[in-house]
């Protein structure tokens, strides 16, 4: 198989991409935008595909077109269960400095998952359970990783999920949180301020440069995760989201 300058190998490489480019075009997409998107010759694809598709990685729907398989799955639950192992220390370390809950997701297709938590000290504490799924323009975690996306990408998903109200004070109309990404690329974190649910106010900070987007957040009670508070809690949630990011990319470090 021919290598490519770093020492990779190009036909693995051009697979994983073209499996990525399917999960964002939604999870189906067609040979020609596939072939538009990734540059590779028609041939070349037919060929990645043809062997996704033996493996059960990709799955081709009576459309023609083609989805992502059904063998992904088991790969993704592994996969995610592996992660939140990985950031349950550094979590824990977050629940420690602030006393609150700490929580770790990823913007999975158009929703935030929950990978990760441990929940706070406190008996009256936010609860989240991993493996729910909510819409990111309502949550801290969501916003902060939308404020990662070209402004044309984050219409475009809102233009397919709407906007719902889950509070009186949930952002619904694009162009105010589109003005609202804008605050949190400016200050560096953003805040779900009783926007999820009330009585409950987060903050939320991306992990840098994650083998796939990130985000952390505490989360507690509004007359503890005061403004007063942020002051103190976002230095350590940066601080989190470094040591986790130099853990994931360890964990992701070659041997031999």
């Amino acid at each position: 198989m021919p290598a490519d300058r770093a020492g990779g190998v190009q036909s693995l490489e051009r697979a994983f991409d073209l499996l990525e480019r399917m999960a964002d075009a939604g999870g189906e997409v067609g040979l020609s935008e596939l072939a538009s998107t990734s540059g590779l010759p028609l041939p070349t694809i037919h060929r990645l595909i043809r062997t996704l598709l033996d493996r059960g990685y990709v799955r081709q729907q009576p459309n023609r077109r083609y989805a992502l398989g059904p063998r992904l799955i088991r790969l993704g639950e592994s996969a995610s269960r592996l992660l939140g192992g990985w950031a349950r220390p550094h979590l824990a370390e977050l629940v420690e400095a602030t006393g609150e809950t700490a929580n770790m997701a990823l913007l999975d297709g158009d929703e935030v998952v929950y990978v990760a938590q441990v929940p706070s000290r406190y008996s009256m504490r936010m609860f989240t359970e991993v493996g729910r799924r909510d819409l990111p323009h309502s949550t801290g975690v969501g916003k902060a990783l939308l404020a990662e996306l070209p402004p044309e990408e984050v219409r475009a998903l809102l233009a397919r999920t709407g906007m719902p109200a889950a509070t009186d004070r949930t952002i619904t109309e694009p162009e105010a949180l589109l003005a609202e990404l804008e605050r949190i690329r400016a200050v560096g974190y953003a805040v779900d301020d009783n926007e999820q649910e009330v009585g409950v106010r987060c903050l939320a900070v991306t992990v840098p440069d994650s083998p796939t987007a990130a985000a952390i957040s505490v989360c507690g009670p509004s007359g503890r995760v005061t403004e007063a508070a942020t002051e103190k809690i976002v230095p350590v949630l940066r601080d989190v989201a470094r040591q986790l990011a130099l853990a994931l990319r360890g964990a992701g470090t070659p041997v031999g």
